[in-house]
């Protein structure tokens, strides 16, 4: 996973896709990194 290739927001799912070369691929949710933030705010 070293070269990315394309990195675009889901609206339906929400998530940020990131695409690799290698045809890997990571889908951060980020309703869920939103929630986890403002929960350690405080």
């Amino acid at each position: 996973m070293k070269k990315l290739i394309s990195c675009e927001f889901n609206m339906d799912t929400g998530c940020v896709e990131l695409r690799y070369a290698d045809s890997g691929m990571i889908a951060i949710d980020c309703t869920t990194v939103e929630r986890e933030v403002a929960d350690n705010m405080h």
